[in-house]
């Protein structure tokens, strides 16, 4: 959303663009309900809080789908 990451699939190939579609989708529904809270799952690309995975390993980092709720005043909780 920044341009300043991108997202992999397991072969390398950027998937960056359909994690961006996802996320605005979501941030359209949470505006839509007036959600103001979000639980979401740690070391996913679209919804870590803290973590997510970069193959293989886990680092510190935030998902593409958490950081557009959190941009837009949603509070976001992750979750194991």
């Amino acid at each position: 959303l920044k341009n300043t990451a991108s997202v992999l699939d397991k072969e390398g190939r950027a998937v960056t663009a359909a994690f961006i579609r996802g996320a605005e989708e979501t941030w359209k529904l949470a505006r839509l309900i007036g959600a103001k809270k979000a639980i979401l799952k740690e070391r996913s690309p679209s919804c870590g809080v803290t973590q997510i995975c970069r193959g293989e390993e886990t680092i510190a980092g935030e998902g593409v789908t958490c950081f557009l709720l959190r941009t837009n005043g949603i509070h976001v909780q992750g979750m194991e």
